[in-house]
C-alpha cells in the first residue's frame, strides 16, 4: 500500500536494532532519548513523534459501527501519519477491540474507554516484541480487557483474566515467527483477543481473516508464509 514507510520516517533507510540502549537525539523535536533503534544514517525518532497519525484515531472509533475489530484497526491503518510499523499499534489494536466490543453490545464507555487504552498504550516502547519478548499489539488486547473488566493489580478472576488474554494473542503472533510484522501481529492478536472475549464475557466479537495490502510495504514480509498472503 502506498504511503507506508517501513523504515526511518526521516530518510526511509533500514533501522538498525542494538541491545544496547544509547542515547539519542530525536530528529523531529529534539528531546534526548535512551533507545536502542536508529536508522543506518543515525537518524533517531522518538516515539510521540513517530506516533503523529495517533490524534485522529479516537474520532474515527468513536464513528465507527463495525464489530469486526481487524476491520476497525484496518480502517485506522489507513488514516494518514500512521506508519507500515511503530508504537502506534499498540494503541490502536486495543482502540479497534474496545470500538467492536461496545459495537456487539458490550456495555462500556468507549469516550473514556479509548482514552485510558491511549494512555497506556503509550508506556509501551518500539520494538518491545523482539527486545522484551511481548509483542505491543498483543500487550495492547490485554490493556483493552483490562479497561472493560476494570482490572487491578489487586484484582481477582479479571486480573487472571487479563494475563491469558496477552497470553493467547502472544502465542498467536509467536507462532507464525519472525522478524515482526506489526500489521501481521495485529491481526493475530485481534484474532485470538476476539475468541477469548467471546468466551469468557459473553458478548460475541467477530474478527475477520484479512488479506493483507501492505506486503509492497514492508522489506521483511514473509511472503506465502504469512497467514494473511493475498496469494
Amino acid at each position: 500500500m502506498e504511503g507506508f514507510v517501513s523504515g526511518c520516517v526521516i530518510c526511509g533507510a533500514p533501522l538498525v536494532y542494538d541491545s544496547v540502549q544509547k542515547e539519542m537525539v530525536c530528529a523531529v523535536c529534539g528531546k534526548r532519548f535512551q533507545s536502542n533503534t536508529s536508522c543506518v544514517n543515525g537518524h533517531y525518532v522518538c516515539d510521540s513523534c513517530h506516533s503523529d497519525g495517533l490524534s485522529m484515531v479516537k474520532q474515527a472509533c468513536l464513528s465507527s459501527d463495525s464489530r469486526d475489530p481487524v476491520a476497525v484497526v484496518r480502517r485506522l491503518m489507513s488514516l494518514p501519519g500512521i506508519h507500515m510499523h511503530g508504537p502506534e499499534h499498540h494503541i490502536m489494536v486495543g482502540s479497534a477491540l474496545l470500538t467492536a466490543y461496545r459495537n456487539s453490545g458490550g456495555e462500556i464507555d468507549l469516550d473514556a474507554a479509548l482514552d485510558r487504552m491511549a494512555e497506556r498504550g503509550r508506556q509501551v516502547p518500539g520494538g518491545a516484541c523482539g527486545l522484551w519478548g511481548c509483542c505491543g499489539a498483543a500487550v495492547s488486547c490485554g490493556m483493552a480487557y483490562s479497561i472493560i473488566t476494570g482490572s487491578t493489580p489487586m484484582s481477582g478472576e479479571s486480573w487472571g483474566r487479563c494475563n491469558i488474554m496477552t497470553s493467547r494473542c502472544l502465542e498467536a503472533v509467536g507462532s507464525v515467527g519472525g522478524p515482526r510484522c506489526c500489521k501481521r501481529d495485529s491481526y493475530s492478536s485481534l484474532r485470538a483477543a476476539s475468541e477469548y472475549i467471546t468466551e469468557t464475557l459473553g458478548v460475541e466479537v467477530t474478527a475477520s481473516v484479512p488479506v493483507c495490502t501492505h506486503s509492497g510495504s514492508n522489506p521483511q514480509c514473509l511472503g506465502e508464509s504469512c497467514p494473511y498472503n493475498r496469494g
